[in-house]
């Protein structure tokens, strides 16, 4: 069975009652991202953590992954500002880690200025900021050596993974398989122009090892998204991947995202978050 979590503020920005709310919504790990303490994972204190950690015991949870914002700026600003403010921090996410002991350390794909310019990231990287792939494998070795997994989600905006080519280039360049993998947040994927679909899937599916999924609607006539959704009502086939992603197994546990888009008129937004884990439980075999 595939257990299923989400961001933890989704269910409050109050972190003890998103905890409540985690145990009455049968939730038993957290990803936890913000809205802890008014904070985000990574400006957390030790003390803060150690906090937290008390907190998540009392109410019988653990801690599947911490997910961060590191590596989610732009890459033009140069190696050195680049590379010192994310790893400075990642030693800090490190100690925050071996207090809530999370298996997974979530990295973001990175962004770049020049993205509308860039007609495969992986080319544009070696050729002009060759730097980045040792700036990952440096990060993720020590995500490694600290006894978690590393992973790297897609982002949207100006990130360097537009396509799954360019996911699949830039994990070839890190060879790095057995200490990080892909968290694919279908969505985004769909925002930066890639509308979900099987195949998509096929040719990420070997570096996948956790999944972020929302709803989201396209107009008719467009395969854009445009309207935030339910997963319900959403416009991709949210049960045939989903389904397969259980069924192969590559992720352990599946990771419930607010949908992006444009709010529609007249849509019934009410209680849409337990709406969703109530539709993936009865909609996708194997999902608890």
């Amino acid at each position: 069975m595939v257990k299923i979590t989400m961001l933890n503020s989704m269910a409050s920005t109050d972190f003890e009652e998103s905890l409540v709310r985690h145990v009455l919504w049968n939730i038993k790990m957290l990803d936890l991202r913000d809205g802890i303490f008014g904070k985000g994972i990574a400006d957390l204190t030790l003390e803060e953590a150690r906090r937290a950690l008390d907190l998540i015991k009392k109410h019988n949870l653990s801690v599947y992954c911490l997910s961060t914002g590191l590596f989610h700026g732009d890459i033009e600003i140069g190696e050195d500002k680049f590379g010192s403010a994310n790893m400075v921090k990642l030693s800090h996410v490190i100690k925050i880690a071996e207090i809530l002991h999370p298996k997974m350390i979530r990295l973001l794909a990175c962004q770049t200025s020049k993205r509308q310019e860039i007609v495969d990231s992986v080319k544009y990287i070696k050729s002009k900021h060759s730097w980045l792939f040792g700036l990952y494998y440096q990060a993720i070795q020590q995500i490694h050596d600290a006894g978690f997994h590393a992973t790297i989600e897609n982002e949207i905006g100006n990130c360097i993974f537009s396509r799954p080519e360019e996911i699949t280039g830039f994990f070839h360049e890190l060879d790095l398989k057995e200490k990080a993998c892909l968290t694919w947040d279908v969505q985004n994927l769909w925002q930066m122009g890639i509308f979900p679909t099987m195949d998509s899937y096929n040719m990420l599916k070997e570096l996948i090892g956790y999944f972020h999924l929302k709803g989201g609607q396209n107009k008719e006539g467009s395969n854009i998204l445009y309207w935030s959704s339910a997963l319900e009502d959403a416009s991709w086939p949210v049960e045939e991947i989903t389904g397969q992603v259980v069924k192969d197994g590559i992720s352990p546990v599946i990771c419930l995202n607010p949908s992006h888009g444009k709010p529609k008129e007249n849509y019934d937004y009410t209680n849409i978050v337990k709406r969703d884990l109530d539709f993936l439980r009865k909609s996708v075999p194997g999902v608890e």
